[in-house]
C-alpha cells in the first residue's frame, strides 16, 4: 500500500540516482567501504524509493541496495507480477551478481513475504544463506489469512478497501488520473498477497529479526512472534512506535536496530 509520503510515480526517479545499469536495483549509491549488502522490499503499492535516505542511516560498512520491482518508477512500463513464485524465481537469478559478499535481507508488509520466499529459493538454489533475515509489518507465512481477496474486487468495493486500511492518501483515492495509475500496481501487488500459499519446508539457518508497529491493528504481536518457527538460530522481535507504516515513521529508530542487529552478526573484514 502506498503511504502517505510515498506517492512517486515518475518513470525517471531511479534513473537519475542508480548507480548501476541493473533496473532491479535502484537508489544504491557506489560504497566501496561496504563489507554487506543489505536488499530491501517494499510494501505492497511501493516502490524502492522508500529506501533512498536509508544509506544515510546506516554506517558505511553496510550497502542499501533497495529492489526495483517492475511496474513502479522508473520501471513504469514493464508489466506487472501477480504472482509469487514467478517474481520469486526471477529475483533468484536478478539477484546472483550481488552475492560476492555477505548479505542480508528486509522486507515490509508484502516486501518480508517477498524476502522470506527468496531466501529460501537462495538456499535451495546456491545454497547460499543471508546474515540475517528482518521481517517487519507482516504476520508468519504459516498462519491462515483471515481476511478475504481484494484485489480482484470491483473498483468501488477495492477503493474502499483500500481506505480501510488507511494505506492510500485520500487525495490520491480522489485524484483520477493518478488513482489509474496507482490501482494496477496495487491490485497486482494484492494479487501477490492474496493468492500465496504456504508450502512447509526446514527453517533458515539465518538469524531472523521481526519488527512490528504498537499501532498496527493488522498484524498482532503474535502473529509476529510467531516467525520463531522460521528459524533454526537466534530470533528477536521489537515493537516500534507507529501504525502499519512506522517503516516510515520510525525510521530512525527501525535503522538503527537493523544496524546493532547486523553489527551483532560481526560483519566480515574485507
Amino acid at each position: 500500500m502506498l503511504s502517505p509520503d510515498q506517492i512517486d510515480i515518475s518513470e525517471n526517479t531511479t534513473m537519475t540516482t542508480q548507480s548501476t545499469c541493473d533496473p532491479w536495483i535502484a537508489y544504491a549509491k557506489p560504497n566501496p567501504r561496504a563489507r554487506l549488502r543489505l536488499f530491501c522490499f517494499s510494501y505492497a503499492g511501493g516502490a524502492a524509493s522508500i529506501f533512498r535516505m536509508w544509506q544515510a542511516d546506516v554506517p558505511p560498512e553496510i550497502a542499501i541496495y533497495p529492489i526495483q520491482l517492475p511496474g513502479r518508477e522508473s520501471r513504469l512500463r514493464e508489466p506487472l507480477f501477480t504472482q509469487l513464485a514467478p517474481i520469486i524465481r526471477t529475483l533468484t537469478h536478478s539477484i546472483r551478481p550481488y552475492l560476492d559478499r555477505p548479505f542480508a535481507l528486509f522486507g515490509h508488509s508484502l516486501g518480508a513475504l517477498i524476502s522470506f520466499e527468496l531466501a529460501r529459493s537462495l538456499r535451495r538454489q546456491y545454497r547460499r544463506s543471508p546474515m540475517q533475515l528482518f521481517v517487519s509489518g507482516c504476520s508468519a507465512p504459516q498462519i491462515p489469512r483471515s481476511d478475504p481477496p481484494i484485489h480482484d474486487l470491483p473498483e468501488p468495493a477495492f477503493l474502499e478497501e483500500l481506505r480501510r486500511l488507511q494505506g492510500t492518501p485520500e487525495e490520491v483515492l480522489r485524484h483520477p488520473e493518478l488513482l489509474q495509475l496507482i490501482l494496477p500496481v496495487l491490485r497486482a501487488d494484492f494479487a501477490l498477497r492474496d493468492s500465496y500459499i504456504y508450502a512447509p519446508d526446514a527453517p533458515l539457518d539465518c538469524p531472523i529479526a521481526a519488527f512490528g508497529g504498537l499501532e498496527d491493528h493488522e498484524v498482532p504481536q503474535e502473529d509476529l512472534d510467531a516467525w520463531r518457527h522460521q528459524t533454526w538460530n537466534s530470533f528477536t522481535l521489537r515493537m516500534m512506535p507507529g501504525d502499519h507504516f512506522f517503516v516510515h515513521s520510525a525510521r530512525p529508530a527501525l535503522t538503527q536496530a537493523l544496524t546493532q542487529e547486523l553489527l551483532l552478526q560481526r560483519l566480515p573484514s574485507q
